[in-house]
């Protein structure tokens, strides 16, 4: 099955269309319009430096249900004892940082590229993106972004400098989810770490019933605290 080129209006082919791996389309912006749709259509963005931009509709989806986050009884502890400072949307771009060391499921080298990097941070500035940022001792140690739609969290990457930071960074990020209601955390793509936490695969047509029904609801834009 071809590979759909995006045309520079902003549209998306029906995500049937993606291959076995989930990748569904090439080329196109990363404008907070397209960005915006793309998430709101069940695709996302992922790339390598040396490639043109590539969009994704993985089947299935990795998706993590707020009541259904596990927590171990050594992060409980963690937790219990305040070990890291925990803030909202004060180091967005040293978040990205911090992600772009790590690695992704689907591609191997830098995927977070400096084009990414300034799409997200417009998105953060518009009041979509946000961060949740780990420190001890007034370092940053761990973190996590994402995507805010509706009732849904589109969860992009998360790294650690220190055991548990980013989990930490998790357990706070579902603790906003349920104070605001959203219904679930798109994880994307499998990985033994978020299976860990109690996110589970379900089929991509379930996924888009979830995020039809997530879209229906207002977005909480802005600077979250």
């Amino acid at each position: 099955m071809p590979i759909f080129q995006l045309p520079d209006e902003i549209v998306f082919p029906d995500v049937s269309f993606a291959e076995a791996d989930g990748l569904l389309a090439i080329g196109g912006d990363l404008s907070i319009e397209r960005l915006i749709c793309a998430y709101s259509s069940g695709i996302f963005p992922w790339y390598s430096e040396d490639s043109p931009i590539l969009w994704w509709s993985p089947n299935p989806r990795l998706v993590l249900l707020p009541d259904r986050f596990k927590i171990s009884r050594s992060l409980q502890q963690k937790i219990k004892k305040r070990m890291f400072e925990v803030r909202w949307d004060t180091a967005f771009s040293q978040v990205l940082d911090g992600c772009a060391s790590g690695e992704r499921a689907i591609q191997e080298g830098t995927w977070l590229t400096d084009e990414m990097k300034e799409a997200y941070n417009n998105l953060h500035m518009a009041g979509y993106a946000h961060s949740v940022e780990t420190y001890f001792e007034g370092k940053l140690v761990g973190g996590l972004y994402g995507v805010s739609l509706g009732s849904a969290f589109f969860g992009e990457s998360m790294f650690f400098r220190m055991t548990d930071a980013s989990k930490v960074a998790m357990y706070w990020l579902v603790q906003k989810a349920k104070e605001l209601k959203i219904q679930f955390i798109d994880s994307q793509v499998e990985t033994n770490h978020l299976i860990s936490l109690g996110a589970d695969q379900i089929p991509r047509k379930d996924y888009l019933i979830l995020l039809e029904k997530a879209l229906e609801y207002p977005t909480h834009r802005g600077k979250w605290s």
